[in-house]
């Protein structure tokens, strides 16, 4: 198929993530990747300042993770989980187990982030039902926060300023507590905490669990707190026998600047979620791993009732273990720490521009906020125009690029934030 008629196919065909059909505005039709680039059909290559939906921290082509997908295939692609089992799905786990908040000791492996988010919850109104208390059958969360796209995801996303109100009316109706006040080093608010707790206790005889993304809420808002309160829902939950969800989807091994941002307060949730980066960007992949209490209250209930078919896949599991690999035996805490200061130094001039609102940058995550909607469309095609791709959404301009990408790069990534804010 010739480019032209790629493009009029996927306009008759192809639905595309949160869009119309066929989309208002065309797709970039990309023929190839490497290193920080994706190669456009029409021969411009853009620096990807978004990590493909933040999972790409290797950037592409990455010569050992290749290599783990192609020696992957010469044994095996696929073979089901359900009463067997393989070397790298074993090696995952323990290495999962070694690299997380101390505590974590089983590991569920999932399809998809959203997926993940299902089996976590899954697991903690199991647990709930197994201990004898099946009225704790909700779910508690902070607003501002994004979970997944399917349905019980859904319910913990923002009910108002999320992706998912149309679907008020049928997603359970879990609690919401206020976002928790913006910036990783403003001072603890002791009314929000006050609150906070208030709102964990006085429920606390239906919840099953809390749910929040640490540090950074993504999706729901690129916001940033302090991991305190991370630490106050961590005692209130364990005071009242409400297990804790930490939701890493997009903040885990290494985008804030700590392998996880748990790390940062310190403390260990009941389950964590794992996705994204977890395969470098390579194969969909996720994972939900829990503490060895919650595994044992599940048991005296039964089994956990859930079994992808792809559970547990080889291919991702290889490329998983590689990418592992190349975090733990290479220094990406520098790498994050140096992209955190180009991207602090490059974005904090754009303050003053007209219509921003806020500038904000922790680890590898750089965030320009605007004080209206942005027009994406118009600020696609200006970074495009300057040899970059992002995708703003809402009110925000921003970019999680590729451990890997140079100074040089990153240069090149900052003029088209520039672009896209002046024209958003």
């Amino acid at each position: 198929m010739t480019p032209e008629e790629i493009l009029a196919a996927d306009a008759a065909h192809v639905w595309h993530p949160y869009a119309a059909l066929p989309p208002a505005m065309p797709p970039y039709l990309v023929q190839s990747a490497n290193g920080v680039r994706l190669h456009l059909a029409d021969g411009r290559a853009l620096v990807d300042g978004m990590s493909s939906w933040w999972a790409a921290i290797h950037g592409y082509r990455h010569p050992v993770l290749d290599a783990a997908v192609t020696d992957q295939l010469g044994r095996m692609s696929h073979v089901m989980f359900g009463g067997l089992t393989h070397a790298p799905a074993v090696e995952l786990a323990r290495t999962l187990v070694e690299v997380t908040p101390d505590g974590l000791e089983h590991v569920f492996l999932a399809d998809s982030g959203s997926v993940s988010v299902e089996v976590a919850v899954k697991m903690c109104l199991q647990y709930q039902r197994a201990t004898g208390r099946p009225q704790r059958h909700r779910l508690a969360t902070w607003r501002g926060g994004y979970h997944g796209d399917t349905f019980h995801p859904m319910s913990v996303c923002d009910p108002e300023g999320g992706m998912h109100h149309l679907w008020g009316d049928v997603l359970p109706r879990q609690l919401f507590a206020p976002a928790p006040p913006g910036g990783v080093d403003s001072p603890p608010d002791p009314v929000y905490e006050a609150a906070l707790v208030d709102a964990v206790e006085r429920s606390a005889d239906e919840l099953a669990a809390v749910i929040v993304e640490p540090v950074v809420q993504g999706a729901g808002g690129m916001r940033f707190h302090n991991p305190h309160y991370l630490r106050v829902l961590r005692e209130v939950t364990r005071a009242h026998g409400v297990l804790l969800i930490f939701d890493e989807i997009a903040t885990g091994f290494g985008r804030t600047g700590t392998l996880f941002a748990a790390e940062r307060a310190g403390v260990t949730p009941d389950v964590l979620c794992v996705g994204k980066a977890l395969t470098g960007g390579y194969l969909t992949l996720a994972a939900a791993l829990c503490t060895a209490e919650v595994a044992r209250g599940i048991r005296a209930g039964g089994v956990l009732a859930h079994g992808p078919t792809f559970m547990g896949n080889p291919l991702a599991c290889a490329v998983a273990n590689a990418s592992l690999g190349l975090l733990r035996g290479g220094d990406w805490a520098a790498e994050v720490a140096r992209i955190e200061r180009v991207l602090r130094s490059g974005l904090e001039p754009l303050r003053s521009a007209p219509g921003v609102a806020d500038v904000r940058v922790l680890g590898a995550i750089g965030v320009v906020q605007l004080d209206h909607e942005v027009d994406v469309d118009a600020a696609t095609v200006a970074a495009v125009a300057r040899g970059v791709w992002l995708r703003p959404f809402r009110d925000l301009v921003y970019t999680m690029p590729p451990y890997v990408t140079t100074d040089a790069d990153l240069a090149v990534l900052l003029s088209g934030v520039a672009a896209a804010i002046a024209v958003a």
